[in-house]
C-alpha cells in the first residue's frame, strides 16, 4: 500500500508509534521556530532545563508581534531574546526582519524536514512540502531540548484539486471554500494534503496561503507535494540544494477526499466572527467599508503585494478608506520597491506598516466604533482586531484592493481591470544580515531580564479532591483570543503571568479574574472545539495560575488540549453532551482523584444540585500522568531525576 506525502515524512521521523490513525506517535523535530509573544516564556522554560545549546538543526527565533515599543515592556522582552539566540545557538531574526512564517519560508523551510513551531500558522511551511505543526512554547522548549514531540495519529484528507483560478481569484478563496466546507472544527485530528492537476498551478507562496489558513479547521497540519514548482522556489531563494522530490504514491489511500474544481470558484469572503462564516462576495456586494487591511502571514508574499500595487495602479483609496499594507518580510519590502510596488501603493494613500503581524492581532491599526474592516488575514475572531465592536471580514487582495477604491464591499471581476499575473523572480533579492547568528562565544554572554520578565510560576500537583465552583461556562468555538486577549495593551505581558492573568477571559466577563481570585479557582465549563485559535500557551497557563482545576468540554482544539496537560489542567468531556445543559455558573463540583482514569468514564457529583454525571479523560496515561504531577516540567524534572 502506497504512502500518502505527509506518511513518507512522517514515516522518516518516527521515534516510536505507527502510522495508524489514532494511535500516539513521537516523532523528531528536526527545526523550531519562536515568535516573541510566545518566545519569551518558551526559552524562560528551555533554561529551566538546564542545558546549555539547543539540539535541533535549526531553531530560529522571530521578533515580529510585539513590535509597538510603547515602554520597556517589549524593547526588554526583544532584549533578552536576542541574549538568548545568541547564548544558547538560536539563529535571531530582528525587528524589521519580517514575519516569522513569511521569512521561514523563503529562508529556511525545507521539504521533508519536521518543524515544529509555538505559533499555530506554522503549517505554513507544508506549502514547500515539509511537516510543519504549531504547538504550545513548552512543547518547543522541550524540542529544543531533544525531546519528542508526541501526536496523535492524524486522519489523512486529500483535498483534490483541478482546473485553475480564474482571473481575481485567488489561494485565499481556495481555503475560504475548504473552510465553507469543513468547518472551524472539521479538520481536528486530520491532516490536509493537497493533491491533483490543481496542485501544479499554484506557486509555492499560494500553497504557503492555503496551508497557513488550514489552521482555523483545527487540522493537525496541511501539506502540499513538493515538486518542480518548489523546486523553482528554493532556486530563487539560492537553496536548490535542499529540495527533494516528495509526492503521494498513486495508490496512497486516504480517510476521505474534498473535490475542488478551481474553475469554479468565485471570490468569497468569511463574514464576523469566525473564519467557517464563508459567502460569496456577491452575497453583502455594497456594504460600506471603513477600513482595509492587507498583509498578515496568510497574504503577504510578493505575488499579493504585486495585485495589490497592480490593481491600485493610478488609483486611489476611497475617502472613507483607512488602508493599510503591511509585507510579509524584509524581502518582499525589497523587491517591492525594486520594481515600483512600493511607489503604486504610497502614491494610491495606502499606509505602509511595520512587516510585522500588527493589525492582525491587534496591535494597532483597529478600526473605529462598530467599523467594517476587510482584511486578508486568518482570523476575525470577537475582539481580535483591538476591541470588540470591530466587525472583521476575511478576504483575498484582490477583493481588499477593489474595496479600498470604492469604499464598499465590491466583487473585483467588476472594476474592468486587467488580471494580473505573477511571474516569479529567478532570483530573489538575498540579505540575510538581519539574522543574527548565535555567538561563538556563548559563555560569555550575559542574559538581560527586563523588570517585566517574572519567574515561572510554581506548579503544585493535582490535589487529592477536586473541588470548586463553576466560575465560568461559555458556548462552543471559544478561542484562544475569548481565553487570553491579544492587542497592544495584553501581549507586551506575556512574559509576566501574574500580571498577564488579570485578562483572563476578559472579552467573554470582565469579572472573571476577581471572581476566581475570591473563589481560589475551580472549573470552567465549555461547548465544542473548546481552546480554538492560536498555539498561545498562556490561555492555560493563566487559568491555572488563577487555580482552576479542570476544563469539562464537550471536545477540545487540538493545541489548547496539549497546553492544558502541558500546565497541569484536568481536560474532561462530557460523557453525555446534554448534561452541559444542566450545569450552571456557581455549581459546586467534586471529583476524587483516584477515580480518574483515561479507560472509562467516570462520575462527577454536583455538590449545588445534589446530583450526578458522567465525564471521560481523552488522554493517554502518560499525559493523565503529566496533569497529575503539575504539568510537563514537573514531570521532566522528575524523569531527568530518576535517570540520574
Amino acid at each position: 500500500m502506497g504512502h500518502t506525502v505527509f506518511e513518507k515524512i512522517l514515516k522518516s521521523h518516527i521515534v516510536s508509534g505507527s502510522l495508524l490513525p489514532g494511535k500516539r506517535v513521537k516523532i523528531k523535530i528536526d527545526q523550531t521556530l519562536t515568535q516573541d509573544a510566545t518566545g519569551t516564556m518558551a526559552y524562560l522554560q528551555f533554561e529551566a532545563m538546564g542545558l546549555t545549546r539547543v539540539k535541533t538543526e535549526l531553531s530560529v527565533s522571530y521578533v515580529d508581534h510585539n513590535m509597538i515599543q510603547g515602554d520597556f515592556k517589549n524593547p526588554d522582552d526583544h532584549r533578552y531574546l536576542q541574549d538568548i539566540a545568541a547564548r544558547y545557538g538560536i539563529l535571531f531574526s530582528r525587528p524589521g526582519n519580517g514575519i516569522c512564517h513569511q521569512v521561514h519560508l523563503e529562508r529556511f523551510a525545507a521539504p521533508g524536514k519536521s518543524l515544529l513551531g509555538s505559533d499555530s500558522h506554522t503549517p505554513t511551511a507544508g506549502g514547500i512540502g515539509m511537516i510543519a505543526i504549531g504547538a504550545g512554547g513548552l512543547d518547543v522548549a522541550l524540542a529544543m531540548a531533544g525531546e519528542p514531540f508526541t501526536i496523535t495519529m492524524p486522519e489523512i484528507v486529500r483535498i483534490h484539486l483541478t482546473g485553475k483560478l480564474q482571473p481575481f481569484v485567488s489561494a485565499k478563496d481556495i481555503i475560504l471554500e475548504v473552510l465553507r466546507r469543513l468547518s472551524v472544527k472539521g479538520g481536528v485530528g486530520k491532516v490536509l494534503e493537497y493533491t491533483g492537476p490543481g496542485v501544479k498551478t499554484l506557486s509555492v507562496p499560494e500553497r504557503a496561503t492555503i496551508t497557513n489558513m488550514g489552521a482555523e479547521t483545527g487540522a493537525t497540519t496541511s501539506i502540499f507535494p513538493s515538486d518542480e514548482i518548489t523546486r523553482l522556489w528554493l532556486r530563487a531563494q539560492a537553496r536548490e540544494h535542499q529540495w527533494v522530490p516528495i509526492e503521494a504514491d498513486e495508490d496512497a489511500t486516504w480517510s476521505e477526499t474534498v473535490e475542488i474544481n478551481l474553475s469554479e470558484l468565485e471570490p468569497l469572503v468569511a463574514q464576523p466572527f469566525q473564519p467557517d462564516n464563508v459567502v460569496p462576495v456577491e452575497a453583502i456586494e455594497g456594504m460600506k467599508v471603513d477600513q482595509v487591511m492587507f498583509g498578515s502571514c496568510t497574504n503577504s508574499s510578493l505575488r499579493d503585494i504585486l495585485s495589490v500595487a497592480h490593481m491600485l495602479s493610478g488609483e486611489k483609496v476611497h475617502p472613507s478608506v483607512d488602508a493599510g499594507i503591511s509585507p510579509g518580510s524584509r524581502q518582499v519590502m525589497l523587491e517591492s520597491a525594486a520594481c515600483g510596488a512600493m511607489d503604486e501603493l504610497i502614491s494610491a494613500g495606502v499606509r505602509i506598516l511595520e512587516s510585522s503581524c500588527g493589525a492582525c492581532i491587534g496591535m494597532g491599526f483597529a478600526p473605529p466604533t462598530d467599523g467594517v474592516s476587510l482584511r486578508t488575514i486568518n482570523r476575525n475572531f470577537l475582539g481580535r482586531c483591538g476591541h470588540p465592536s470591530g466587525k472583521v471580514y476575511l478576504v483575498s487582495p484582490e477583493v481588499a484592493a477593489a474595496s479600498a477604491i470604492t469604499g464598499r464591499i465590491t466583487d473585483p471581476r467588476k472594476l474592468g481591470i486587467e488580471p494580473f499575473v505573477f511571474e516569479q523572480p529567478e532570483q530573489f533579492i538575498i540579505d540575510d544580515s538581519m539574522i543574527l547568528a548565535p555567538s561563538p562565544e556563548p559563555e560569555r554572554i550575559e542574559i538581560r531580564r527586563g523588570p517585566n520578565i517574572a519567574p515561572l510560576p510554581e506548579m503544585a500537583p493535582l490535589s487529592e479532591e477536586i473541588e470548586g465552583e463553576i466560575l465560568l461556562k461559555v458556548e462552543d468555538n471559544i478561542t484562544t483570543d475569548h481565553i487570553m486577549p491579544a492587542g497592544a495593551e495584553i501581549l507586551p505581558l506575556r512574559s509576566n503571568i501574574p500580571e498577564i492573568s488579570k485578562h483572563t477571559f476578559k472579552v467573554v466577563d470582565p469579572a472573571f479574574y476577581d471572581r476566581a481570585k475570591e473563589k481560589n479557582g475551580g472549573f470552567i465549563v465549555g461547548g465544542e472545539n473548546y481552546g480554538q485559535g492560536s498555539s498561545r500557551e498562556h490561555a492555560a497557563l493563566a487559568p491555572r495560575y488563577l487555580g482552576i482545576k479542570a476544563v469539562i468540554a464537550k471536545s477540545f482544539a487540538r493545541i489548547h488540549l496539549a497546553n492544558l496537560v502541558n500546565f497541569g489542567i484536568l481536560p474532561l468531556l462530557f460523557e453525555n453532551p446534554e448534561d452541559y445543559d444542566r450545569l450552571n455558573t456557581k455549581d459546586k463540583l467534586y471529583i476524587k482523584k483516584g477515580v480518574i482514569t483515561t479507560k472509562e468514564p467516570f462520575e462527577v457529583s454536583n455538590k449545588s444540585t445534589g446530583s450526578t454525571f458522567f465525564v471521560r479523560c481523552p488522554l493517554s496515561d502518560e499525559d493523565l500522568e503529566i496533569v497529575k504531577m503539575g504539568g510537563k516540567l514537573n514531570y521532566i524534572k522528575e524523569k531527568n531525576k530518576s535517570a540520574i
